[in-house]
């Protein structure tokens, strides 16, 4: 009589592991950079959504000079999330940092960088 045996062997057990591990391995990694993008996305943001307030704060005063976060925070939006790093009568510049990653505007020609205002 021929005796019949069910079930996986060894190798295949492996190959199965491989695959499974290969795939986890690509999964954390695209999780990471979602996480990434997600920091650099609220950065940005941040920067976005203090815009009007700086706007706000040269229509009142007629210059940049003296802006601060807290100033910005008291008068025109208590959600500004950013760090006023330089304002003079003409321009200014401005950092978030999200979970380690900073973005700066320079200005308001300046584009939203990871490029340090000069």
């Amino acid at each position: 009589m021929a005796r019949r045996q069910d079930g996986f062997t060894l190798i295949e057990l492996l190959v199965t592991l491989i695959v499974l591990a290969v795939l986890l391995v690509i999964a954390i990694g695209f999780q990471f950079q979602a996480r990434e993008r997600a920091n650099d996305a609220t950065a940005q943001s941040n920067i976005r959504t203090a815009l009007p307030a700086i706007e706000a704060y040269k229509t009142e005063t007629g210059s940049y000079a003296g802006m601060t976060l807290p100033i910005l925070q008291s008068s025109y939006s208590p959600g500004v999330q950013i760090e006023v790093l330089a304002a003079d009568a003409v321009g200014y510049c401005v950092r978030s940092t999200v979970n380690g990653h900073s973005w700066y505007k320079n200005g308001t020609t300046g584009a939203i960088t990871t490029a340090t205002c000069p």
